[in-house]
């Protein structure tokens, strides 16, 4: 699925009451909508920056890995640079 900037009627990132994390919410032109967590927001941002910014680099992978060592309070389940 590709989203053209077009066909998105609204973006939102916010901190819902009586939580922590950012959520950002994308709401298209026909109704849809996708809440993404903070985690997934700052992935997706994290690997534009990578490529954008990089002088070479026109691709990254990030994936999904479940971390039995990792850093106090990061989540078990990271996206992880191949």
């Amino acid at each position: 699925m590709i989203i053209a900037n077009e066909e998105v009627m609204e973006l939102i990132a916010e901190i819902p009451e009586g939580h922590k994390h950012l959520r950002t919410t994308i709401t298209l032109h026909d109704g849809r909508s996708f809440t993404f967590q903070e985690a997934t927001t700052a992935n997706l941002v994290r690997a534009y920056i990578m490529v954008k910014t990089h002088p070479q680099r026109t691709k990254v992978r990030l994936s999904g890995e479940r971390l039995d060592v990792r850093k106090e309070g990061y989540a078990q389940w990271q996206l992880v640079e191949e």
